[in-house]
């Protein structure tokens, strides 16, 4: 029986060569200082139709033994031929049937099928295949055209592949082999399958076969490379191709492959990768990626060029996923550069074993490098007599570590009950005692301190794009780099640069940021505020930090003027705040005005101190003259007294409320309607000093979550509170919670939900008459 067979899919294909251009000018640049020639090879492509690659399906099955008699030729005819139902799984190297019975009790190798082929003759079986296997034929026979041809380029393919498996195990030359690796992505580019295997198994099979060579020449780098850059368009590189572009951007950082070749595929990379946490050889790739930039002619200017690639020319990036994945990879390749100092050192602890608390005693390994100098009893004894403002220094010394550390009276008894104790100190605990005069030396070597100034500067760059500073700032808000580094000077003080850039910015979601990711942890506030770890200027950064606050126009837009952060400045950086507004500071001397005003003070010395500060500069002895004369406005108010109920008409905006309470004297107002006005949140600063009011109607106004807050952290005596239909949200109304004489209150067509709703009844004993209807809680 004579079989005749066509290639099936006679899909046509066009080559397409891509010329656009990777790095902007700075590729044509680098390649003519290099005079290397283009290494990218031309894309083919394939038309026509797509088919999902097939793992197992149904399909009748036929297999003719070649005929060598007459009677056989009978046997084998069209009219007594049997056709068998199965269920074929095409496996990594065999077909075989889910009921291997008849037909199909033994799998067929691929390495057995001579050729694949579609039955085209005239009075051939509709939709049949014609596989030719030594002995015979195998027929498979489809239920209609698209699934024949599905099966056909499905076996093709897994018959290459078992192929190319197979000769590229054992290579013996390797110009050879670089050409049998670009028939093989050509097959693939070429290929009507559209599975994501398709152009990852080529992949699979390159890196198993490097990870199984090491020992290539750089020409047999760059050819292969060259060769598998087509599929590396579309395809993430797998975990063993990507050690083998490390290793070779390591070595050759000036490769005309770097810039031609990986340059997008790390875009690739940092626009579509999830999760480098699954990835982390990616991550490890890219990372040696931008060090190679740096190791260029052009150094940074080529890594600037690079990021505003990633960035667009639009003031907008278009891909969410680019600067996490930017700033995953630069706080890896920070961490890498302490954790080789700190492991460089023999016996010492990893800095992981360091940042999460010291090994026990007994575990510990013995002669560490790190030492505390005991004092002697008898300097203990003579400081014990000395006054408890005096202060003590401990020193912490090491071949490449100086940690001076200054404790207070308390620390000094602490210290005097652990004379004669052998236990070494944390690290960190050293360095955190006392900010003020913490400083830490540390030698990086050559490699590491190009690296820290590479991914740093790479950090400022991120910082300069408007659009990613809110993203940033909240990616850095938890501080996610080592103690170690925070107590390098290098590092704080170009990170301040960074730091500043938040500071600066107007918006709240940056510059709210620079306070800590919860109670209890510090923040970069705390970090570069006088007396801070980082802080290098006499708190230059810090008042910006604050000033920046002051000048959002919004009210209640940040931190600045709510107790909250007044009493944390109070507790914790109350004499950096004076010594600063000794010096001037406006914003300081702003910052101890509000304090006196709102009572955060409550030691009468303190406040005399404050006072003295406030009167030895102009500025200060101006605004604490007009502190003054406010406090003596707001008891001649008291003392006047004035109506105790006050409706303003609808339509009163927030001036006129400031005008009318500047008028008179409302010391004994208890009950004031604003209902159906145009009063905002901004009026909330002019409510509270109405120190007998009771009773605040809101209806129908524009009185948001920011006004809400500051009422509840001023007007606690508020019995009644309507705030039917207007603007609060949850995160306003949580903030109610501390007006423990509510009796009523309307959220009636609010924005209430039903979890807030249950907090609030819970916090609010007296809560007796609520309104939640027309909200989620109704």
């Amino acid at each position: 029986m004579d079989f005749t067979g066509s290639s099936g899919g006679g899909s046509d294909h066009r080559q397409i060569e891509e010329s656009k251009p990777l790095l902007g000018e700075m590729s044509a640049t680098e390649g003519s200082k290099m005079g290397a020639a283009r290494c990218r090879r031309p894309l083919l492509h394939c038309n026509g139709m797509r088919y999902k690659l097939l793992q197992e399906g149904d399909i009748q099955v036929c297999v003719i033994r070649h005929p060598r008699t007459f009677l056989s030729k009978i046997l084998t005819s069209k009219f007594l031929r049997r056709w068998e139902p199965h269920h074929l799984t095409l496996a990594d190297n065999s077909l075989a049937s889910a009921t291997p019975t008849g037909y199909m009790e033994n799998s067929i190798s691929y390495s057995a099928i001579e050729d694949v082929q579609l039955l085209s003759w005239e009075n051939a079986p509709k939709y049949c295949l014609q596989l030719t296997i030594p002995g015979g034929t195998v027929l498979l026979q489809a239920a209609n055209s698209y699934l024949r041809d599905q099966w056909f380029h499905s076996l093709q393919w897994k018959k290459k592949i078992y192929k190319y498996k197979k000769v590229l195990s054992n290579p013996s030359r390797w110009e050879v082999v670089v050409k049998e690796i670009r028939t093989l992505v050509d097959m693939a580019l070429t290929s009507p399958l559209q599975d994501d295997s398709i152009h990852q198994a080529p992949l699979e099979i390159v890196s198993k076969l490097l990870s199984e060579n090491t020992n290539l020449t750089t020409q047999d780098h760059e050819s292969i490379i060259v060769a598998i850059a087509p599929l590396l368009e579309n395809n993430h590189p797998p975990p063993d191709l990507c050690e083998f572009f490390c290793k070779h951007c390591r070595e050759r950082p000036r490769s005309m492959v770097v810039i031609e070749v990986f340059t997008p595929v790390v875009q690739r990379i940092l626009k579509h990768n999830m999760d480098f946490g699954k990835c982390p050889r990616l991550r490890l790739f890219t990372q040696e990626y931008i060090l190679a930039l740096n190791e260029l002619n052009a150094g940074m200017e080529v890594v600037k060029k690079f990021i505003h690639s990633m960035h667009g020319p639009t003031g907008q990036c278009p891909h969410p996923r680019v600067l996490p994945n930017l700033v995953a990879v630069c706080l890896a390749a920070i961490y890498s550069c302490y954790e080789e100092f700190i492991n460089s050192r023999d016996n010492s602890p990893s800095l992981k074993e360091i940042r999460n608390g010291c090994q026990q005693q007994c575990d510990r390994k013995p002669n560490l490098p790190l030492r505390l100098l005991h004092t002697s009893p008898d300097l203990v004894s003579q400081e014990a007599t000395l006054t408890e403002s005096r202060l003590k220094s401990v020193i912490v010394t090491s071949n490449e570590i100086h940690v001076e550390v200054e404790r207070n009276n308390t620390a000094n008894q602490k210290m005097t009950a652990n004379v004669g104790n052998d236990s070494e100190p944390n690290l960190i605990d050293c360095l955190m005692v006392s900010p003020t005069c913490s400083t830490m030396s540390i030698e990086l070597s050559a490699q590491a301190d190009r690296i820290l100034g590479c991914y740093v500067e790479i950090l400022k760059m991120l910082s300069d794009y408007d659009d990613w500073r809110p993203a940033l700032a909240s990616l850095l808000q938890p501080i996610p780099f080592p103690k170690e580094a925070l107590a390098h000077e290098k590092f704080t003080k170009e990170l301040k640069y960074v730091i500043q850039r938040f500071a600066e910015d107007p918006r709240q979601e940056v510059h709210s940021c620079l306070l800590s990711v919860r109670a209890g942890k510090d923040g970069w506030f705390q970090l570069y505020s006088p007396g801070g770890v980082a802080c290098d200027d006499d708190g230059e950064l810090f008042a910006s930090m604050v000033r920046v606050c002051n000048n959002v126009h919004i009210l209640m837009g940040s931190c600045y003027k709510t107790k909250k952060f007044l009493l944390s400045l109070a507790e914790n950086k109350l004499g950096p705040c004076m010594l600063l507004a000794l010096r001037g500071n406006q914003t300081m001397v702003e910052i101890l005005c509000l304090m006196l005003e709102y009572n955060i003070i409550d030691n009468n010395d303190t406040q005399l101190q404050i006072i003295s500060t406030l009167e030895s500069t102009d500025v200060g002895k101006r605004m604490y003259e007009q502190l003054c004369d406010r406090q003596r406005e707001l008891k001649e108010l008291q003392r006047k007294g004035g109506p105790t109920r006050l409706t303003l008409p609808s339509k009163s905006t927030d001036a006129d409320l400031a005008r009318l309470l500047s008028s008179g004297s409302f010391g004994n107002l208890e009950n004031l309607s604003l209902a159906f006005t145009n009063v905002t949140s901004a009026c909330a600063e002019h409510l509270i000093k109405l120190p007998s009011l009771k009773q605040l109607n809101l209806w129908s106004t524009q009185f948001g979550d920011a006004g809400l807050r500051l009422l509840s952290e001023h007007l606690t005596m508020l019995q009644v509170l309507n705030l039917c239909e207007t603007p609060v949200t949850d995160a306003g109304l949580l903030a109610l919670s501390s007006m423990k004489s509510l009796c009523s209150l309307n959220m009636n067509s609010t924005k209430l939900s039903a979890d807030t709703y249950e907090d609030l009844k819970a916090k609010l004993p007296n809560l007796k008459e609520v309104d939640v209807r027309y909200t989620e809680a109704w």
